[in-house]
């Protein structure tokens, strides 16, 4: 078990810079999600943390001890890749055991540690057989055996579950958030996928161009985004973003329509004709007087629909909007917003506007003023 701490962490690779001042806490026994589109540094700051690329500046420090110019064997962390990384010339149970081979453990000790991971695992009856021999989500269970053996303070995970098809992924997604619950191993999970991000991670960070643009756990950052960055790519299918102004009775008008949308949950501090952006998530919107739009396509999900189409009003302006049950049929539809579950954003920084005197726990704020 162990804390792990990183305080003002840079990369750059030539003159790229990849991140910008990660600042990060982790409890012992936490589960870390960090989520971004590709190429944000996800993958990046896990080698950084793995010991497998040294920082531009910055410190790494687990159990409070400064880890960042120790190599990856003096840091005893366990790393499980996309592409599983085994021996193919191996046993399942050589795979397993290599590590502990190397630390030279003895015999007794390591069948006790690799029969143990194989229960754990479900891979009691296929310890003799090489990965060829496996499927993709037996390799996988065979890749995280080879960490939990290992005993390590920390688990890194990079994508691991990218390459399993649907099924397979969730199942594989219940496995590793059930072994990390019961392990109580501190542990950082990269993933593209938000799903993914939202169902594992006791906190979730959203990396944006290599900046921290949110630390929180999965429902706050769902249900307050710190910005549109996040509001776009936390949810499926992404929330509506519409452009608007605040008007001077603290209401916010929908510039394509004209639609007045009470803001219920108080005044912004922001003059009078401040341009917004108005969020509003798919599953917010129901039949109803308010937006008309246009329909382009339907997808029927069985109990749920997705209707893609834009706002009439502004043929640029595309709408989604997830309607309970079936699709009722016409080329236009008319929808109205929930009042309640309305986001404000500032058009110009794209930031968060929450009523005057409430806060949001940004990164991005925080990092606001730091000079790169």
């Amino acid at each position: 078990m162990a804390t792990l701490e990183l305080s003002g962490l840079r990369k750059s690779f030539g003159l790229i810079d990849v991140l910008h001042h990660i600042d990060l806490s982790l409890a012992d026994g936490e589960m870390l999600v960090i989520v971004g589109a590709s190429g944000c540094g996800k993958s990046t700051l896990l080698r950084l943390v793995a010991g497998l690329e040294r920082p531009t500046a910055g410190q790494v420090l687990i159990d409070g001890r400064d880890v960042t110019n120790r190599d990856p064997s003096e840091r005893d962390i366990a790393m499980v890749f996309q592409n599983y990384a085994l021996y193919p010339h191996m046993s399942v149970f050589d795979n397993m055991a290599y590590g502990l081979r190397i630390r030279g453990l003895a015999r007794e000790d390591i069948r006790k540690r690799v029969d143990d991971a194989a229960q754990m695992l479900g891979l009691g009856g296929l310890l003799e057989r090489r990965p060829r021999q496996l499927s993709g989500g037996q390799r996988q269970r065979v890749a995280m055996g080879r960490a939990i053996v290992r005993n390590p303070k920390l688990f890194l995970f990079d994508e691991p579950l990218s390459n399993l098809d649907a099924k397979l992924r969730l199942t594989m997604r219940a496995e590793i958030r059930r072994l990390q619950r019961d392990l109580g191993v501190t542990s950082l999970f990269v993933t593209h996928d938000q799903v993914e991000a939202m169902t594992l991670g006791d906190r979730l960070l959203v990396l944006h161009q290599g900046r921290p643009a949110q630390l929180a756990t999965p429902m706050e950052v769902f249900e307050r985004p710190a910005d549109t960055y996040v509001a776009a790519f936390i949810g499926a299918p992404t929330m509506n973003l519409l452009p608007a102004e605040l008007t001077r009775d603290g209401s916010a008008v929908v510039l394509s329509s004209r639609l007045v949308l009470e803001l219920v949950d108080g005044r912004r501090s922001a003059p009078d004709g401040t341009t917004l952006t108005v969020g509003i998530r798919p599953e917010h919107l129901a039949l109803g007087t308010g937006l008309e739009m246009a329909v382009d396509l339907i997808e029927p999900l069985g109990s749920e629909t997705l209707v893609h189409g834009h706002l009439t009003a502004d043929r640029g302006q595309a709408l989604v909007v997830k309607l309970a049950g079936p699709y009722p049929g016409g080329t236009h539809l008319t929808v109205a917003p929930r009042t309640e579950h309305l986001h404000v954003f500032d058009r110009e920084s794209g930031l968060r506007m929450d009523p005057a005197g409430t806060e949001i726990d940004s990164p991005r704020l925080a990092a606001a003023d730091i000079a790169d």
